[in-house]
């Protein structure tokens, strides 16, 4: 056993390592610092420069569709003004503008609408809005159904497993673009009689439910697979000893551990419903004048009209669509990589 050694010049003993009144001098902090599993997943999106910039493309389209009105007030247009009643100089005897390019000039960024003469340029703001905002709707409300019904099936079992993936069996067999198509006009016809104007907001809510009916399917048998899974693992099964409810378990156990796939899921599905509902406008049984919408300007560009005479009016809706839906599959990619670090592109 050591002991204390007594300083030259009167100085405090010092005591030598394994005494018992020895400070034990702690090792330096190497520096690192425990991160959670949504920490690392956001230092990987971060890495993604790709996805970064899918990121911000994506972001700026949801902020001027917030912001379309305040853009349109700083403009000084609106997407409703009829210009070839209003300004008939500016077109000539076919509802073609005057000038070149379809009309654009200092007055008119994007140029005129051939035909009734609206202001491309807001009405591609304000049609950018209403398509997001009904896609949004859509994605909402797939994703709480395929959570409810991909869960519960998952969780249960049995009976309630049986009938929930006989039901989306049957619902994927039905060809969604057709039902689309053919279900909209009696959608509409619950609300507004046939020979009634149908209110706009009625064809909103009609396209939020036909496509809510066949788009929650898929995103319901992801979740109940891993949720098939995720319910024979042990801290499942501890929950259960410990006489947790099962609703408890599935908000505290399972809903955790189901985001990624949820997470991954929903940026493939807007840009889907997006597309879907475009494709509705297009055909004439979604959004119509004179309200705008982005199917709606396809549906206007294709005419003989534009298509012979003014072929411009098909650019900036065209270019601005391929430009959203390509960065929002980029930023579903990156999503599913950061999630993911065993993914490789």
């Amino acid at each position: 056993m050591t002991s204390p050694i007594d300083l030259e010049g009167g100085g405090t003993a010092a005591v030598t390592d394994g005494g018992p009144g020895a400070e034990r001098k702690k090792p330096e902090d190497p520096g690192l610092v425990g991160r959670s599993p949504g920490q690392l997943m956001w230092l990987r999106f971060r890495r993604d420069r790709t996805g970064v910039i899918a990121a911000c493309v994506v972001g700026f389209y949801f902020l001027i569709a917030l912001l379309a009105p305040v853009i349109a007030k700083w403009y000084g247009k609106n997407p409703y003004t009829v210009y070839a009643d209003e300004r008939p100089e500016l077109f000539d005897s076919a509802g073609v503008p005057v000038e070149p390019n379809g009309g654009i000039s200092a007055e008119f960024w994007f140029g005129l609408e051939p035909g009734n003469g609206y202001d491309v340029f807001t009405k591609l703001l304000y049609g950018i809005r209403t398509s997001l905002m009904i896609s949004v709707a859509v994605t909402v409300t797939v994703v709480l159904t395929g959570i409810l019904l991909g869960v519960t099936a998952g969780y249960l079992g049995g009976k309630a497993d049986y009938w929930i993936s006989r039901v989306i069996d049957f619902l994927l067999a039905f060809p969604a673009q057709l039902f689309f198509i053919a279900s909209m006009p009696v959608v509409v016809a619950l609300f507004v009689h046939p020979r009634d104007e149908t209110p706009t907001y009625v064809r909103v809510l009609a396209l939020i439910i036909v496509q809510w009916f066949l788009g929650w399917m898929s995103l319901a048998r992801i979740l109940r697979g891993t949720t098939l899974a995720l319910r024979e693992r042990e801290f499942i099964e501890a929950a259960k000893v410990s006489g947790a409810p099962p609703w408890r378990i599935i908000r505290k156990e399972i809903l955790p551990n189901v985001v990624t796939p949820l997470l991954v899921q929903s940026t493939y599905l807007l840009p889907n419903f997006v597309t879907a509902e475009a494709g509705l406008s297009f055909l004439g049984v979604g959004i119509v004048e004179p309200t705008p919408d982005w199917g709606q300007m396809f549906s206007k560009a294709s005419t003989e009209l534009v298509m012979q005479n003014d072929i411009t009016y098909m650019f900036f809706p065209g270019v601005s669509m391929i430009i959203f839906i390509v960065a929002f599959n980029l930023l579903g990619d990156s999503v599913r990589d950061a999630f993911d670090p065993k993914t490789a592109r």
